[in-house]
Formats: C-alpha cells, sequence, structure tokens
C-alpha cells in the first residue's frame, strides 16, 4: 500500500477529523537490530550474502573527487575499487561535487546532487535489493533510473599548493534518497578522511559493509569508525504526519547519534525566503511545473530543491528533479533549449550564467544568502518575470502564475507569530510539514475514493475465469464526485478546486501515482483471486475432468504459485501452503508417469 490512506480509513478519517497537535507521535514497535551477535546483527548468519553486498544495499561506491591544476576536477579514487561507473558518469560526479567558483565556498561545505544512471546496466543485486522496495513509502524507494551524491566538500587556503588553495569532494553515491542520513554520515567520515587519507575509507567501507541491510521499519544500530548511528527507516504503512521515536534501551550507552529522520529537511529553513509563496509553490510542484531554483550556494539551492520535492509528500514527485545543476551537466542543452516549453523539471542552480539562460523559464525561485530562521521576512509579491535581469535580483519568486486556491492566511500569520516569538525552528518546520501533509491529503483522498471505486465486487471474482479487469478512470465521472466528496471536506480552502484537479489529470504526478495505485489493485485482484481458487475441493473439479486438463490445472496452479512469490501478493497468511498443498493432492490422483513429469513431492 501507499503512505496514504487507503479506502477503508478514508471514510474513518471524514467521519472524524483528526485534531492532531505538535505532540502526536507514535513510537515504532518496530524490531531492533542489535549488535550481540557480531557487528552486523542477527544477519550475519545469512549464507547467501557475499562481501560487499551490505555495503552495495547502502551505497553503489564512495568517491574522491579532486582538483588538478592540468585536468580539472578527477575522480582519484573510487571505492570499493570493483565498483563500475562509467566515463559519462565520472564526469558527471567531477562536475556536480564541486560547487561552482562564484559561490565562494571556504571551509567545508555539504550539498546533495542527482544524476542520470548509465543506460544498460543492471545489477546483480536487483532482487536482493527490491525486498527493501517493497514496504519502503513510495517517495523513499530506490531512484530506478538515477543515483544520488552526497557530497562534503572541503576548500581552505593552502600556500604550499599552486593554485593556493587545497579543494577536495568526499561523495557517496546511492539510489537511496536519505539525504539526511547519509550528511550525518559524511560528518563522521570526511573530516577523518581529509586527515587519515585511504587507510580511513577503507575501514569506513568495512564497517559499512558490516551494517544490516536497510530494512523499513527496523531500528537499525550501525557502528561506524568508532561512533554507533541509531536509525529508523521508515514504512508504507506508517502512519502519514506522525514521528516515528526510535526508542531508548540499556544498550544505548554505546550509541553516540540518534537520527529523528533518515530523508527529511527542514521545510522552513528552506522556504523562509519565500514563506509567503507557499501554498502557490505547493500547486507548481504538485502539477509538475518547469521550477528554477537560483541559490548562491550548492547547499541551499539542493535543500530548497528537496523542500520543494517533499512539500507534495505522501504523494510521490514522479518528474525530474536536479538539486544542484551545472552548465557541464549531460543534460545542460535538453534542459536549457528555447525550441520547445521547459520540461517538466526542477533545477536548483547557481551559476549566474542561469540567470540568462533559463529566463524564459515560467517560474523561478530566487533565494538570496539563507536568513537566520529568527528574523523578520519582509512580505513581496509574486514578480514579474521580465524584472529578473541577473542572479543578482532580489530575492523572490519570479512568475506569472495564477493560483487556482485562495490563499491561506491562517498559515502564513501562524508562522509570523513563530519568528516574532523566536519559536524553535524545529517547531516551525514541524507545523509547516503538517500543514503540507493535509493539504496534499485533502487533494488526494477523492482521487483515492474515485480509484477505489473501480474494484471490481468480491462476489465477481470466480475461481474458474480470469480475475475481472479494473473499470477504467473516467474524467468526468471522478469530477462528479467532487461535488459531495471533494476536498470541501476536509479542507476549508475555497478556490478553484476543479481546476486543479482537471491540470494534475494531465500531469506526470497524476500519471505516476495512478499507475502505482492500479499496479496495487491488480495484485489486489490477484490475490483475492488466488484465494478464491484455495477455497475450492480441488479433488471433485479433477474427478469431473479429463488427465489432460488436470496437468493442465497443475501447470496452471504452479504459475499462480509462481506469480504470487514473485510479485509478493497481499495474501491471507497460510495461502501459499493451503495453494501447494492443493497442487501436491492433484499430483497424486494422476497417475505414476505423470506425477515423475509434474515432479512428485517427497514423501516423509
Amino acid at each position: 500500500m501507499m503512505a496514504l490512506q487507503g479506502s477503508e480509513e478514508i471514510e474513518e478519517q471524514l467521519a472524524e477529523p483528526e485534531e492532531v497537535g505538535d505532540e502526536d507521535v507514535s513510537i515504532s514497535p518496530a524490531e531492533e537490530i542489535t549488535l550481540t551477535v557480531g557487528p552486523g546483527g542477527e544477519e550475519d548468519t545469512d549464507p547467501l550474502l557475499l562481501p560487499w553486498d551490505r555495503f552495495s544495499a547502502w551505497l553503489h561506491c564512495i568517491c574522491v573527487v579532486g582538483f588538478d591544476l592540468e585536468l580539472g576536477q578527477a575522480v582519484e579514487v573510487i571505492y570499493p575499487h570493483h565498483s563500475k561507473l562509467s566515463e559519462k558518469e565520472k564526469t558527471s560526479i567531477c562536475y556536480l561535487s564541486f560547487p561552482d567558483s562564484n559561490s565562494g565556498c571556504l571551509g567545508d561545505t555539504q550539498f546533495c546532487f542527482r544524476f542520470r544512471q548509465a543506460s544498460g546496466r543492471k545489477s546483480s543485486l536487483g532482487c536482493f535489493l527490491d525486498q527493501f522496495d517493497r514496504d519502503a513509502p513510495v517517495c523513499l524507494k530506490r531512484d530506478q533510473g538515477h543515483y544520488y551524491g552526497y557530497v562534503y566538500f572541503r576548500q581552505v587556503r593552502d600556500k604550499s599548493l599552486k593554485r593556493g588553495y587545497f579543494q577536495k569532494s568526499l561523495v557517496l553515491i546511492s539510489k537511496l534518497p536519505y539525504v539526511t542520513f547519509f550528511h550525518s554520515l559524511l560528518k563522521l567520515v570526511a573530516p577523518e578522511y581529509f586527515e587519515k587519507q585511504e587507510p580511513c575509507l577503507e575501514a569506513a567501507c568495512n564497517d559499512i559493509d558490516r551494517w544490516p541491510t536497510p530494512h523499513p521499519g527496523k531500528i537499525l544500530v550501525l557502528p561506524i569508525m568508532g561512533t554507533v548511528m541509531k536509525v529508523r527507516i521508515p514504512t508504507c504503512y506508517d502512519k502519514p504526519g506522525t514521528s516515528q521515536l526510535v526508542q531508548s534501551t540499556q544498550n544505548d550507552n554505546l550509541v553516540s547519534i540518534v537520527l529523528p529522520t533518515v530523508h527529511e529537511v527542514d521545510l522552513f529553513t528552506c522556504f523562509h525566503p519565500v514563506f509567503f509563496h507557499i501554498q502557490m509553490l505547493w500547486e507548481l510542484v504538485l502539477l509538475g511545473e518547469a521550477l528554477v531554483v537560483m541559490a548562491p550556494s550548492p547547499a541551499e539551492s539542493s535543500d530548497t530543491v528537496l523542500a520543494l520535492v517533499s512539500c507534495i509528500s505522501p504523494l510521490r514527485y514522479c518528474s525530474d528533479f536536479r538539486p544542484y545543476f551545472t552548465i557541464h551537466d549531460s543534460e545542460f542543452k535538453e534542459y536549457t533549449t528555447r525550441t520547445q516549453a521547459p520540461p517538466s523539471v526542477i533545477l536548483g542552480v547557481t551559476n549566474p550564467f542561469f540567470a540568462k539562460t533559463l529566463q524564459h523559464w515560467p517560474h523561478i525561485i530566487r533565494i538570496g544568502d539563507m536568513k537566520q530562521a529568527g528574523e523578520t521576512v519582509k512580505q513581496m509579491k509574486v514578480k514579474k518575470l521580465k524584472n529578473l535581469k541577473t542572479l543578482d535580483s532580489k530575492p523572490g519568486v519570479y512568475s506569472a502564475y495564477k493560483p487556482f486556491l485562495n490563499k491561506d492566511e491562517d498559515i502564513i500569520k501562524q508562522l509570523q507569530k513563530g519568528v516574532q516569538q523566536k519559536r524553535p525552528s524545529a517547531a516551525q518546520n514541524a507545523i509547516l510539514r503538517r500543514y503540507f501533509l493535509e493539504l496534499t491529503q485533502s487533494f488526494i483522498i477523492p482521487l483515492e475514493r474515485y480509484v477505489a471505486s473501480l474494484m471490481p465486487l468480491q462476489k465477481n471474482i470466480s475461481p474458474w475465469k480470469s480475475p475481472p479487469q479494473l473499470r477504467p478512470f473516467l474524467q468526468e465521472d471522478f469530477m462528479k464526485t467532487l461535488e459531495k466528496a471533494g476536498p470541501q471536506l476536509t479542507s476549508p480552502l475555497k478556490g478553484d478546486w476543479m481546476g486543479l484537479y482537471r491540470q494534475f489529470l494531465r500531469c506526470p504526478n497524476f500519471d505516476g501515482w495512478f499507475r502505482n495505485r492500479r499496479r496495487e489493485m491488480m495484485k489486489k485482484l490477484e490475490a483475492l483471486h488466488l484465494e478464491a481458487v484455495c477455497e475450492e475441493d480441488l479433488q471433485v473439479r479433477v474427478q469431473q475432468h479429463t488427465e489432460v486438463e488436470t496437468v493442465d490445472l497443475v501447470l496452471k496452479l504452479k504459475d499462480k504459485l509462481t506469480q504470487a512469490e514473485r510479485e509478493q501478493l497481499p495474501l491471507r497468511p497460510g495461502t501459499l501452503t493451503k495453494l501447494q498443498a492443493h497442487i501436491d493432492s492433484v499430483i497424486l490422483s494422476l497417475p505414476d508417469d505423470l506425477q515423475g513429469i509434474l515432479h512428485k513431492p517427497s514423501t516423509p
């Protein structure tokens, strides 16, 4: 299931709108993986895991990118040494691992980027890694076509070097969007690496290869270079908007760092410069509009892009997004061409060149140096795009977009009051995250309800016919349901909700959401069909049919069993055991020669 409410829960929520306070926190009864057996926990005994399999469950590789006066940026080290990267991928990593020279990032800087994976590469760990995705929320599943790069960049004066500066980046390459977790990991590993060089990198990789695998819902204890981190990866079954606290235990005297989240960025800090426009930004992201964030540094650009992508959570943002994008990017021409409309993508940029290159884009967010969250932000109107001449233009949102929904003054007042009262940034962040969650849920619940109605009735599922088809999604039928069961049931906001839905139904976010829901419902139909077959008395059916038909039945049931295991259908407990017993009993009713062909089960 998605991290959105299922149809059963929707009725409940509509009947009794929940009052959720800041203290609403559910403690996860998650199973804890401890280190009593060995450094990797109880899974150390798994005979199927080979060296580097655990490492690969978390990371693709670790790169060190340095600056060479003759070559420019270059990948100096890739660890583990057997890790494969194409030349194009290495080039992308080189250019994306350094801030633009105009950013002036002295000292240590952390940011993240995202780039396309080279086509044609298949991982031998595909099935092994898929099992972790099964229970993950949609926004935390492995990225199939892209890698994330998590960067720790150091630039310090060094007179002994020709250039006068030491410049180097340690970069973690992963398919996992755990931005907070990997940045915390880098804070531990990178300073040590810059001091002790490669032996330290080898030690860190060996530690990671002893970690338990990243199972959603389990509390994981992760030792790294003498420090111990404790985290919990969310599951799709968690109630959206609740914090899953990692419980303290008696063994915690070894734990140095407990992370409250593996992936969430601080929304309030990111949106603080433009928080009068948060509702409009939510609409732009929801509708997959082309957006560019112009920021003074990669840290601010990447955090803001990630905040934008997460503001429609638990809905997954299905278009491309680049937390940090440079003129050297392989998609630079594709994304900046003026011969066609800008693509559905969110770009984070820092190079002043983009102010000119992307001035034809419809929506531009210009962020100055991030103010302290305690400072007051003056209300700014949305500016016309023609006013944006350079990256030195004033901070603000430049767009001709007219929002569909009326502005929610309450959330602005609530956040402004927090700024005046010096409310902690974490509390402001919680208020804003809750606001976005409730807005997204109010929007998506009518879609969830309508899609649930496309499911055939259970009484129409016959064990001896193919499962019935889902009814098609008809836009006008859906629109008719909004009159009585639209977002007005859960949201006080007025405005052109119908126009917002019409636009949404044409964008990639709807397409991705509907494909996912359709896939889940097809699996549910297959599961109900299989359960119906298991309730039948197959011996009676066999007696009424010829041997050929019986053999055909066995083959079909075996296919069903394989499909159920491969696709992990949502079956009632015991269904697969029951199905195997049915297959065995039908085979036993056949002549010996056929039993041999159909792999007669071994008798005890």
